[in-house]
């Protein structure tokens, strides 16, 4: 990670199944939750949301930046905590530089 560059969170959540779902439902009903919380803590401007939905390795993947590191590993924490979101969480701190997802130091969470 640079010195220089903007520290960055990834929070990284396994696209479990709800196995529980009615046909024609969503099969991970979490997403939903896990945007409107993501999205009111950017509205807040308690951080800055870079993506929202990306999928990468088998995971749900938000990017969040705009505070300083407890901050962003709170709010990866209170992800890993809402109902109904999958166990696995984990968070990878790296910065604004990074050239694609899963570059930085990871950090399990549940």
């Amino acid at each position: 990670m640079s010195e220089t560059a903007e520290l960055v969170v990834e929070i990284h959540v396994p696209l479990t199944a709800d196995t529980e779902v009615a046909e024609g439902e969503s099969r991970f009903p979490w997403i939903e939750s896990l945007v409107e919380f993501t999205s009111e803590l950017d509205e807040g401007g308690e951080v800055f949301v870079v993506e929202e939905g990306d999928v990468f390795n088998d995971a749900y993947v938000i990017v969040i930046t705009g505070a300083d590191e407890s901050t962003l590993m709170g709010v990866a924490n209170r992800v890993a905590n809402l109902p109904g979101i999958p166990t696995g969480v984990f968070a990878v701190q790296t910065d604004a530089d990074a050239d694609e997802l899963g570059q930085g130091t990871v950090v399990e969470i549940s």
